[in-house]
């Protein structure tokens, strides 16, 4: 997680970045914002460094080679001198313009901050944010007149609480792409421009992604193997995952295996789906890590199993695998499940 408690904003500009399909263009500020007053400072850093509040990390990227990141190129040169922040704001601004071709990018404002004194993993270094608002609000503004009497006036304007898109790059670990840390508010579809094509990052090898993974496989091998075979053991796997990966502080694949898998044959196909998945993905399994906590709590929603039963029930079950099970009745001819609990609510 990024400390920002002795942070500095040292410089700020803003441009103007259209769509480039629809010839909106591109407008480009000569000069930089000049140094804020206290309380608009402490806005701003609020503006800004809200969206980082996470310990998921990326690296930026190249297929052959990452100097040819544009990202990469135009931040590093501001990291190895600030004088040139002006310059490369511009050129990141063009890189930017030059992305934005799906039909519903909006226009907005792009952002690029200077930083001071960031904490991460109790390293201090600056670190460059790039920013862009697309959205604005209606907002009233009351102000008294001399006689006494009350004006309303309206407005347009963005809100200090939300930030369509951000992206925090850190002066550290320079050689692997630098530690980047995003945020992207708008249309998922619309918006992969900003981090595959404009930033081009990809995950960070750490414990939060390898937490992440690991769990993203045993919910896609549950639901797309194991609930073709036996529904019983495909909630028994999930409730057993999430539980181990709650209950460890460290990560080991014997033991999980031992542990959640149990069954020789059912190890196997899970190694096998796994491998798979890591090429299809182009990402890394690791087989030892430590657990992320934070990982842990954003994927467990996404264990929860759901029963549907024709077109009557539909049963949600968060654990309690050993609590239920499954039979026939010959005198129906229909199936059932039996639940045990203790208490109703």
């Amino acid at each position: 997680m990024i400390n920002f408690s002795n942070t500095n904003l040292d410089k700020i500009i803003v441009h103007k970045v259209g769509n480039k399909s629809k010839d909106e263009g591109l407008r480009l500020s000569k000069t930089q914002i000049n140094p804020p007053g206290e309380m608009l400072n402490e806005l701003l850093m609020s503006f800004f460094t809200k969206p980082f509040k996470g310990e998921q990390f990326y690296h930026l990227f190249h297929e052959s080679d990452l100097a040819l990141n544009e990202v990469y190129s135009f931040v590093g040169k501001i990291f190895e001198n600030t004088e040139t922040f002006q310059e490369q704001s511009e050129n990141l601004a063009r890189h930017l313009y030059s992305v934005s071709e799906h039909p519903n990018i909006k226009s907005g404002e792009f952002y690029v901050v200077h930083f001071d004194n960031c904490l991460i993993d109790d390293e201090a270094c600056t670190a460059v944010g790039l920013f862009k608002t697309e959205h604005k609000e209606n907002y009233l503004n009351i102000s008294e007149n001399r006689e006494e009497q009350f004006d309303i006036e309206h407005n347009t304007g963005i809100n200090i609480n939300k930030i369509d898109k951000a992206c925090l790059i850190l002066n550290t670990e320079k050689d692997k792409g630098f530690i980047v840390s995003i945020a992207d508010n708008t249309n998922k579809n619309e918006a992969l421009y900003w981090g595959d094509e404009f930033l081009k990052i990809k995950e960070r090898d750490d414990n939060y992604h390898n937490t992440k993974n690991y769990l993203e496989v045993c919910k896609k091998f549950a639901d797309e193997v194991l609930s073709e075979v036996n529904k019983e053991e495909q909630i028994a796997l999930k409730t057993n995952a999430i539980k181990y990966f709650a209950q460890q502080d460290t990560f080991n694949k014997d033991e999980f295996t031992e542990r959640v898998l149990r069954d020789p044959e059912t190890a196997q196909v899970f190694d096998d789906f796994k491998n798979q998945y890591a090429r299809d993905y182009d990402m890394t399994i690791a087989d030892e890590f430590d657990i992320s906590d934070n990982a842990v709590k954003k994927e467990k929603s996404g264990f929860k199993s759901v029963v549907k039963l024709d077109k009557n029930y539909t049963v949600y079950i968060h654990g309690g695998v050993n609590n239920f099970t499954k039979g026939f009745d010959p005198a129906r001819g229909l199936n059932f499940y039996q639940f045990f609990y203790e208490n109703e609510s």
